[in-house]
Parts: C-alpha cells; sequence; structure tokens
C-alpha cells in the first residue's frame, strides 16, 4: 500500500469509530426523547463532532470538516441551553449523521460526487437555522443561588448553564470536597468522579479554599445529586470527601419554578427559627465578559457552613472511610409558603420508542433506505494489547520448538545411513506434541482476535428502524438483546445487509398500522425484538415482530400466479416448505412497488448472503400473531475442523461444528415416505440423502453406507457416505469463476497430503439436497 493509501485507511478507521461513537449516543438520545437529555450524551456528541472535524481537517477532508464545523456549531449552542432539543433538532442530528456516513463512503473510495457535496451544503444550512431558543424567564435561576460571587466569576459558560438547569429543575445541590495527597491526586479525584456520576451529575471542579495538608492538595466539586443525601453518603463510603449543601431560595410569587429545602437527614432536629436581623445575605452576582482560568482557591460560601460528613484529617487519603452520620439541619431560606423538595427522575428506558410519520415528518433529501448499506467501510479490528502480547510470548514458543527440530534434523543428516535410535524418536514425538499444542493455541488466539461483538450492527439497526419506522407511518418499540455475543469480524460485516432487510421487511409486512392494532385488541406500538444467542460453535440470530404475520393464501396465490411452483408443487409442501417460498427470487405480496418494498429482492438476498457465510435461515409465523426469522451461523469461518470422507473415489471436507453423529447403515434401513428416502433415527424420522446421486456421481453398490447426521437450527440430515479417512484442520479457500456458483460446495482446502479437497456447504445440503432427492424420486 502507497504511503497516501495508507494514510487514507487510517483516516477512514478512526473516522469511522468516530461515527460510531457518535451513533450510540445519539440513540441514547432518541430512547429518551420525551425525557430531559443527559448532559453527557450531548457532550458526548460535541466531542465526537469536534474530534472529527480536526481530523478530517488533517487530511483535507474539507466537506467533512465543514459539516463537522456546522454540526459543532449546533450542538454548542444546545448545550449551553441557546437552543431546545426537540424532534426537529434530533432529526437534524440524525441526518447529518447519515450524511457524515455517506461522505466517508465516498472517500474511501476515492470519490467525489456533485450530488453528496450540494446534499452536504444543503445540511449545513439546515443545522445553521435549526432549532428555537428556549423560553425567556423573568429572573434567571442562578440568581436564587447562594453563591459567591467570585466562584460566579470562574465558572465556564457551559459550567454555568448547567447549573442554572439545576436550579431551575429544583435539583439538590452539593460542595463536595476532597482532599488527596499530591502523589497521587490524579487518581483520587478521578475515583470520585467515578462514583459521584452514577449519582448526579458533577457540574464543575475547583481547587478548594481549605488546604489540603503540607503535601496535599484539596477540591470542591459542585454537584447536582439525583438521590437522597443517605444514598449520596453511602456511595461516597471510602473516599475523602465532605458534604455540604448549597443554598437555593425560593422562587418569588408568581414564577414558575421549584423549591425546596436545603436536604437533611429525617432524624434530623427541626431548623431554628431565623432572626430577623441575621438573614443570609446573597452576594451580588459579578459581571463579566470572559472566563477567567482557576488560579486561586476560592469559597464557595461567605459564611461557614457545617458540612453533612465529618471532614478528613490533613494526612486522609483517598482511602479513609466516611464516619459518622448527617449532621443536623441547615437553615432553610425564608419564603412566603412551605418549601419542597422536588425529586428528579432518571430516564430508565429499554426500548427505543419511535414516533409515527405524522408526528415528525421525514425531511427532503434524505437517501431512500434502499441506498444504504449498514457495513463497515474498514476491516479492521481493535485487539487488546495483552492479547497480542499472549500471541507473541506464543511465536517465541514456537521458535525454540524450530531450534529443537533443527537441531534434531541435523543429528539425522550427520548419522547419514546409519539406523535412529528409539530415542531419537521420542524426541521428535515429544517435539511435534509441542508444536501441536502451541499451534493450536496460537490459532485460538487469532481466532479470538478477529472477534467483535454484534451489537456493533445493533446499534446501526436500531437508528434504522427509527428512520424506517417514520417513513412507513408505524409506532415501533425497538428491543435488542445478545449485542456482546461474538462473532468472526468478517461474518459481522457480511451480516449487516441481511439483518437489515430483515428489519425492514418485519416494519413493512409485519407490524400494523397503530389504529390496526387498536381495533384488533393490540397495544399502538408494535414490538420489533433483536436477539442473538451462542449455542456451542453456532450463534442464533433472531428477528420477531408481534404483527399480523404471513398469510399463507396470499403465498399459495401470489408463488402460483408468477409460475414459481406448480400446482402439483404446491400441494405436496408442507407449512414449513409453503413458507419458505417467500425466499425465491422475484416473490413479494405486494402488489405496488414503495420505497420500502414490492420488488421481490430482499428475502432473497438474505438466504443467499447466509448460504455464503454457511449459514442458514428459517421462518416461524402465526397469522395474527406475529413472524420470527431464526438465523444460525457459525462462529468463524476462517480454521475450522473438518471430518474427511470419500465418496465414489473422491474426497470432501465436512465443517465437524456440524457433524452430530456417524452411523453405519445396512441399505434395507433406508426407507421411502413420500417419495423421500429416510432412516429412522431412535423413534425420529430422518431425512437422507446419498452424496454421491447428488453431484452426479457413479454409484457404487455397497453392503453398508456411513451416514454423517449434520444438523444446523431445528433441521437434521443423513449425509451417505462411501469412506471415513479422519479430522483435520482445514483454512476453507473459496472458489472462483464457474464454480463458485455450485451448490453444495463452499470452497476448497489443502490436506496435510497437499492434496486439494471440496468443503462441503451443509446449509445448502440441507436446503438444496432434500429438495433436489424429492425431485429425482
Amino acid at each position: 500500500m502507497t504511503p497516501g493509501g495508507k494514510a487514507l485507511a487510517e483516516f477512514v478507521a478512526e473516522a469511522t469509530e468516530i461515527l460510531d461513537a457518535l451513533g450510540r449516543d445519539l440513540l441514547a438520545l432518541d430512547e429518551a426523547r420525551d425525557q430531559e437529555a443527559d448532559p453527557e450524551h450531548i457532550n458526548g456528541i460535541f466531542r465526537a463532532a469536534h474530534s472529527l472535524k480536526g481530523l478530517s481537517g488533517l487530511f483535507g477532508q474539507e466537506r467533512i470538516t465543514q459539516l463537522a464545523h456546522a454540526a459543532e456549531d449546533l450542538l454548542d449552542r444546545l448545550r449551553l441551553g441557546r437552543l431546545t432539543l426537540d424532534d426537529q433538532v434530533l432529526d437534524a442530528l440524525v441526518d447529518a449523521l447519515d450524511t457524515f456516513q455517506s461522505l466517508l463512503g465516498e472517500t474511501s473510495r476515492g470519490e467525489e460526487g456533485e450530488d453528496l457535496t450540494r446534499r452536504t451544503r444543503a445540511m449545513e444550512d439546515r443545522l445553521a437555522r435549526m432549532g428555537s431558543p428556549p423560553p425567556v424567564v423573568e429572573e434567571d435561576p442562578l440568581e436564587r443561588l447562594e453563591l459567591d460571587a467570585s466562584v460566579r466569576a470562574v465558572f465556564t459558560e457551559y459550567e454555568e448553564h448547567r447549573l442554572r438547569e439545576n436550579v431551575r429543575r429544583g435539583v439538590a445541590l452539593w460542595r463536595v470536597r476532597a482532599a488527596f495527597d499530591l502523589s497521587d491526586f490524579d487518581k483520587g479525584l478521578a475515583d470520585l468522579n467515578a462514583r459521584l456520576k452514577p449519582l448526579g451529575e458533577v457540574i464543575s471542579t475547583l481547587p478548594s479554599s481549605r488546604p489540603g495538608g503540607a503535601a496535599g492538595i484539596a477540591f470542591d466539586l459542585i454537584f447536582g445529586a439525583k438521590v437522597s443525601a443517605q444514598e449520596l453518603e453511602a456511595g461516597l463510603q471510602g473516599t475523602p470527601a465532605e458534604l455540604e449543601p448549597l443554598a437555593v431560595r425560593p422562587p418569588q410569587d408568581g414564577e414558575d419554578g421549584p423549591a425546596f429545602d436545603l436536604p437533611r437527614s429525617p432524624d434530623a432536629a427541626p431548623p431554628p427559627p431565623e432572626s430577623p436581623d441575621t438573614g443570609p445575605v446573597t452576594a451580588p452576582r459579578a459581571k463579566r465578559k470572559k472566563k477567567g482560568p482557576r488560579s486561586q482557591p476560592l469559597a464557595l460560601e461567605a459564611g461557614a457552613t457545617r458540612p453533612l460528613l465529618p471532614a478528613a484529617t490533613a494526612t486522609s487519603g483517598p482511602g479513609t472511610a466516611l464516619t459518622g452520620a448527617l449532621s443536623s439541619g441547615v437553615t432553610a431560606l425564608p419564603s412566603g409558603s412551605p418549601p419542597r423538595m422536588r425529586a428528579v427522575e432518571s430516564p430508565s428506558a429499554t426500548t427505543l420508542g419511535l414516533q409515527s410519520a405524522a408526528s415528525a415528518p421525514v425531511p427532503a433529501g434524505r437517501p431512500r433506505p434502499e441506498e444504504t448499506s449498514l457495513r463497515s467501510l474498514t476491516q479492521t479490528v481493535r485487539v487488546d494489547i495483552g492479547r497480542l502480547d499472549g500471541l507473541i510470548n506464543m511465536v517465541g514458543e514456537l521458535l525454540l520448538i524450530k531450534a529443537n527440530l533443527q537441531r534434531l534434523a541435523e543429528t539425522s543428516r550427520q548419522d547419514g545411513t546409519v539406523a535412529l535410535s528409539k530415542l531419537f524418536g521420542q524426541e521428535l514425538s515429544r517435539e511435534t506434541r509441542q508444536l501441536e499444542r502451541k499451534l493450536e493455541a496460537l490459532q485460538e488466539g487469532l481466532l479470538e482476535a478477529r472477534m467483535v461483538p454484534v451489537g456493533q450492527v445493533f446499534d446501526k439497526l436500531a437508528r434504522l428502524v427509527r428512520r424506517i419506522a417514520r417513513e412507513a407511518g408505524k409506532e415501533i418499540d425497538f428491543v435488542s438483546t445478545g449485542g456482546e455475543v461474538e462473532l468472526d469480524k468478517l461474518i459481522v460485516e457480511e451480516l449487516s445487509d441481511p439483518l437489515m432487510h430483515l428489519i425492514r421487511n418485519a416494519i413493512d409486512h409485519g407490524a400494523e398500522g397503530p389504529e390496526a392494532r387498536l381495533s384488533v385488541g393490540k397495544p399502538r406500538r408494535a414490538l420489533l425484538r433483536l436477539r442473538a444467542e451462542q449455542k456451542g460453535n453456532h450463534v442464533l440470530i433472531s428477528v420477531s415482530d408481534d404483527g399480523s404475520g404471513i398469510d399463507e393464501s396470499r403465498v399459495r396465490e401470489v408463488a402460483l400466479s408468477r409460475g414459481l411452483v406448480t400446482a402439483s408443487q404446491i400441494s405436496e409442501m408442507t407449512r414449513r416448505e409453503l413458507l419458505n417460498l417467500i425466499f425465491l427470487p422475484g416473490f413479494s405480496t405486494r402488489s405496488s412497488v414503495s420505497a420500502l418494498s414490492g420488488r421481490g429482492v430482499g428475502l432473497d438476498v438474505v438466504k443467499n448472503n447466509l448460504g455464503n457465510l454457511s449459514g442458514i435461515i428459517d421462518v416461524w409465523s402465526e397469522r395474527g400473531k406475529g413472524t420470527a426469522f431464526h438465523l444460525t451461523l457459525p462462529v468463524t469461518l476462517a480454521i475450522v475442523r473438518a471430518l474427511v470422507v470419500g465418496v465414489s473415489g473422491r474426497t470432501y471436507a465436512v465443517p465437524l461444528n456440524s457433524v452430530l453423529e456417524i452411523l453405519s447403515v445396512q441399505p434395507q434401513d433406508i426407507r421411502t415416505v413420500e417419495r423421500r428416502e429416510v432412516l429412522d433415527l431412535r423413534g425420529q424420522t430422518l431425512p437422507f440423502l446419498r452424496l454421491g446421486r447428488l453431484f452426479l456421481l457413479p454409484e457404487r453398490e455397497v453392503n453398508r453406507h456411513f451416514v454423517v447426521v449434520v444438523g444446523l437450527a431445528q433441521q437434521r440430515l443423513g449425509i451417505a457416505v462411501d469412506e471415513l479417512f479422519g479430522q483435520q484442520d482445514i483454512v476453507t479457500k473459496p472458489l472462483g469463476g464457474r464454480l463458485s456458483g455450485v451448490k453444495g460446495i463452499s470452497g476448497a482446502t489443502d490436506l496435510g497430503n497437499r492434496r486439494t479437497v471440496l468443503v462441503l456447504d451443509v446449509a445448502e445440503l440441507l436446503e438444496e439436497g432434500i429438495a433436489q432427492e424429492r425431485r429425482r424420486a
């Protein structure tokens, strides 16, 4: 690869990771669409846009740079409270992500299309005009916060905005003071932040006005808690933290806004009456134009307030445990009515709620669904450095074995024709076993390095569901589980498009509209599930919906009208075979072509792509209850163990992860049921396939058959072979040219004797073999 090509590949790989992170945060915002937006997610999207702008500018990608700059401006207005996060803004950000991905796709191919350039400029203008300013309030909520003016002066604009929002929403505000030793204060502060984040929002971190000891440093963290004081204290156990509440006066008469008491323990003494001449004085707000650096410790309150947690000593470290209970309550500020505390609930949505098209129209200029692919633009895989160290250690051990084998080879060469000793043979055998073990460990390590979680695809599908549901005018709850299940990187990439087709099919064909669901007693919102689980050497992925199900009579009608099957064939089909007609090329139950379906190419593509991955797809459906597609895939295709068999003088390899058992049967044990050859296996009927007959090879008369029982998902098949040669690790290479379309063959491999053999495709044998056997009967 040329230096320029290498640099471009690195840019595409890094930009893809940034867009993936941006997409995850956008998805989190979408899940909480009707709730208060999490500032961490908005900040994450802002940082992603900023990083993308810098990265694309470094590599001279001007279109991406300009769009990232427009997105960054919008997000900056959003995070500073100058803009309200509504459906229009969120939709614009999702569309901007799609545009980024299209731009990156053209960049990876070395293209620069005029259509995409115009679309990018339009998106920049849309982002610049986007959004409505937040409603104007008569009083700034920060004026109600009793905070020293010198502290207010050093807040950044973003910190001031977040503090204002917490006051407006009635969140309990605290000062969390912690002192650390200078040698490890960074670790201690990071641990404290990690403890606080699940309990609320860390708004600002300031140097404390109280010293942290002769060899220490102290910090004051302004914190908005979404939990009670007791829960906050429990969450900070084991840290050198002191808690002190920040006073907020209630809104003035006639104002909207929450008011609350300063948080205190339930068993604390009631607040004493406040003397008329000793009430707290609110410091005037400092006027400033620029934010100054935090160069000196600052006092958060003009007067001393008793901390809720006992102060740590100067020598206390990060591991010092908190002692004591909550102290007495803090005097409440005077008001016309009794103050109250309003709890802030955290969003806990686990499903993606999608709005209907009526409430969120699809903006013009968005790419059509069929123009979008979910495949990654890069083939890079992130590998943990510890895993690489393990692989390097294995290589070092292999070098030692290599040295020993070279020594043995040199010994045998020097001995010439002299017979080698028994000791020599034992030593050679020992080194060979060592080599085998180390190679197996190296193989396992390399396969693990290729594994990635399927959640990478699931996250992209969640965004796709949102878009398609709006375009179809349907309301969908999308639930995905099992994203942590790992598959080979190659399989995950090839799986993206089949899953996209199944999702589109479920929304367009399966899920009903809101009114139609209500009319039959179903919930207004349809449920679409995507689930992954590992079963042995295979991974099962299911896409299911609770929609109308497949109309079998309509399937039968379409298949006959389009000449896909004959009347005699369809009369002999089982229900499963009838449902599988939807995978035939050109099959569609839609009478008209829409942007989502009607061309009859979606499920055909799904089945072909899965066949290329040695996978299989099965469909279940019940009228009025829903449809489910079950995909069964191998964990990896890189290196597999295979059973080597012989048929009519030819040798084949059968992937061992699909072999269930091997039988020896007599010819008279084979029966014919409905013109199909079957075996009786422990009371169950097993379809029987003669491999030689399938490949049109000359059949031999034998007095017994070896039957290799293979299976994927719920399907089983007995394959008749003549000989069994044993097991061997193989690397399957794809067949090119005219051989690539041979049914029942997934590729070729080289055996240890330098002989090339064909590798059987078990998935195709299960589908094609049985059908061909029936046709020949």
